[in-house]
């Protein structure tokens, strides 16, 4: 993605791809969202609720802290460094409810998946290359991958730079990119299907 992002960011990343340890480009790159969630564990309180009253001061507070987990860090690790960083033993962190499995590093470039990928998006949108990259969003993978099963997502569905508000009150997708994209997965699927 370098090449194709461009400017400082494109710097950054090429620099980060040769040392994965150099800070200050991961640093260029964490100011842009979309590139920060794939680059490190990240964690948001998402739901929080305290009180009883409008006019009374509540007994105690609950905070749920949605966190995307980087490949290779567990759970119990993320919740020792929320711990850390709250720094009050009266705190309590807990982990809730356990999805899956923590991958074990990333999945092989398999060219019996790539390859038709690679096809389509040529005929569909020629000179688009076809970079993978880690999604920072729940898929399957988190089920399939701890199971020795190579998980791999595509979409074709080109969205806007600030990410279609995404699970946001305005969140959204243009009409023509739903269209173009479900006749790409078709092609796609096609392939595969007829694939030896």
């Amino acid at each position: 993605m370098a090449a194709q992002k461009g400017g400082a960011i494109g710097q950054a990343m090429a620099t980060f791809a040769k040392d994965p340890r150099d800070t200050k480009a991961a640093g260029v790159i964490a100011t842009d969202p979309t590139y920060n969630g794939i680059l490190r564990t990240t964690c948001v309180a998402t739901l929080l609720s305290a009180g009883h009253a409008n006019n009374a001061l509540p007994q105690r507070a609950d905070a749920n802290v949605n966190c995307r987990i980087f490949p290779g860090t567990t759970p119990e690790q993320v919740r020792d460094k929320l711990a850390e960083l709250v720094g009050d033993p009266e705190v309590k962190v807990t982990l809730a409810d356990h999805r899956s499995e923590v991958p074990k590093g990333p999945q092989p470039l398999n060219p019996k998946v790539f390859g038709p990928v690679e096809k389509m998006t040529a005929e569909f949108w020629p000179g688009i290359p076809v970079v993978p990259q880690m999604s920072a969003g729940a898929t399957d993978g988190a089920f399939l991958t701890p199971a020795g099963i190579p998980t791999y997502g595509v979409s074709g569905i080109f969205g806007d730079p600030d990410g279609n508000g995404t699970h946001g009150l305005n969140e959204r997708i243009r009409v023509d990119a739903t269209y173009r994209g479900r006749d790409f997965l078709y092609a796609i699927v096609k392939v595969y299907a007829n694939q030896k």
